[in-house]
């Protein structure tokens, strides 16, 4: 499952507009993994991943 660290985040949106089924904004304006343990969403996260400008999502 992905990671968000929050302290980097930014909340620029790339990832909820790369993989909606993975990531949206919290309520505390910043984004958040939304997949389980299990994800099979469609998107490359890996891609996803490299997209983020401050380096804010892992696996």
């Amino acid at each position: 499952m992905p990671k968000v660290d929050k302290e980097k985040c930014v909340a620029c949106g790339t990832c909820v507009a790369m993989c909606s089924d993975c990531f949206k904004i919290a309520d505390d304006g910043k984004a958040e993994c939304t997949c389980g343990d299990d994800c099979k969403c469609d998107c490359n996260i890996d891609d996803v991943i490299s997209s983020c400008p401050v380096g804010a999502i892992s696996k």
